[in-house]
């Protein structure tokens, strides 16, 4: 295989629940992430051999291979092909993976990985309910194998096997908004952010034909450990994890363009791939992802943990970073040091081009070497992505 190295990365802003970006069809919203990415690079977009995005829930505004629509309607080639991929929260992470190994092995020499999820158009669920009348996505040969539990228990219960403790998620859930609203503060993202006109709606959720700028992630908070410790537990009477310990509902979406390196010549390479996995975990805890993908990693490369300069880990619930610190000895002060899903938000199938993104512009700003990116996902899998500097 040949090498595969990252030429430009982009994010949206993330919006939160019924914000500034709740307005914005999906495809959009990616759209505006895809044309950008483009522009940046200054490729002639009629290269690009696929766009490969993860999305969640594939329904209403973000059914009919949103990939696809999102690329047509940013008025882009069409004779680039398109498709999207579900592999739950870790969707536009393992997009990037597929991208990776299609360059790598040939198939194109330039492909984009990418994602979306618009929580507040689409919430999260919406293509299993039972209203819409389908049928149920777990069939009853599933039960006699596995308990079937929900992303937040399976939370909790990674609390309970790791002893973690209510004090420690609300800790990590404040040093998350502090470290997010320092990146804002300090300019941070000011590279890696594009922002988004969004249309303006009247009472009856029509276009009035003006817009609003949505030019920074909006679910950073005010808080306090005392604030924190006031907050409601969100999935058991005695659980560790609030409201502000957890993935926040949210709007977003990010783009990554991959070549090939020679194809990449003349260009400005931002970071290689070294090696990336999906892989799979008790779909009962359903979480730990992130751990089995850490040690598969650095086994397959020989690298350890202090070779890695830094970590972007979806805080989708404060215990699985909390769990895979502890099971792996990591050292918080690399790890998403601008903040995570807590004080940002996690736009399910966006978030794992965002994270990358977030990974190839803090190693630059940092002048670091090797990163690690990683997602639990829903169903118990994982995904992971190393990538260093050239």
């Amino acid at each position: 295989m040949s090498d595969v190295v990252i030429v430009e990365a982009v994010r949206t802003p993330i919006g939160r629940r019924n914000g500034g970006l709740s307005t914005v069809h999906p495809a959009d919203l990616l759209g505006t992430a895809l044309r950008e990415v483009v522009d940046r690079s200054g490729i002639d977009p009629a290269d690009v051999g696929q766009v490969v995005a993860g999305c969640v829930s594939q329904v209403g505004a973000q059914s009919f291979n949103v990939a696809r629509t999102a690329w047509l309607s940013a008025g882009l080639p069409l004779t680039t092909a398109a498709s999207t991929v579900d592999s739950q929260c870790g969707s536009s992470q393992q997009a990037t993976n597929v991208a990776t190994s299609l360059v790598g092995a040939g198939v194109v020499d330039v492909a984009i990985a990418c994602g979306v999820e618009l929580m507040s158009k689409v919430p999260i669920g919406s293509n299993s309910s039972k209203n819409l009348g389908f049928g149920v996505p777990i069939p009853k040969t599933y039960f006699p194998r596995y308990e079937f539990t929900s992303q937040f228990e399976g939370a909790e219960r990674i609390a309970d096997k790791w002893g973690i403790t209510r004090a420690e998620c609300d800790e990590l859930g404040l040093l998350s908004q502090q470290r997010a609203a320092q990146a804002w503060a300090e300019g941070r993202f000011d590279t890696q952010v594009v922002p988004v006109d969004a249309p303006d709606l009247d009472d009856e959720g029509k276009p009035t034909g003006t817009t609003h700028h949505v030019a920074r992630d909006e679910g950073l908070r005010e808080t306090s450990l005392e604030a924190l410790a006031g907050l409601k537990p969100v999935a058991r009477p005695d659980g560790v994890h609030t409201a502000g310990s957890s993935s926040q509902i949210s709007d977003g979406a990010g783009a990554v363009l991959m070549m090939s390196a020679d194809k990449a010549r003349g260009l400005r390479a931002r970071a290689r791939v070294v090696d990336t996995c999906l892989v799979g975990v008790d779909p009962v805890l359903m979480l730990t992802g992130p751990i089995d993908v850490t040690q598969h990693l650095l086994n397959r490369t020989g690298m350890t943990l202090d070779d890695i300069d830094l970590v972007e880990i979806n805080e989708a619930f404060a215990s699985v970073v909390l769990a895979w610190r502890r099971e792996l000895n990591a050292d918080l002060e690399r790890t998403n040091p601008n903040g995570g899903a807590i004080a940002m938000g996690h736009p399910l199938g966006g978030t794992g081009a965002i994270l990358t993104t977030k990974a190839v512009h803090e190693l630059e700003r940092r002048d670091a070497g090797t990163a690690l990116v990683t997602m639990c996902c829903g169903g118990g899998l994982g995904t992971g992505t190393i990538i260093e500097r050239v």
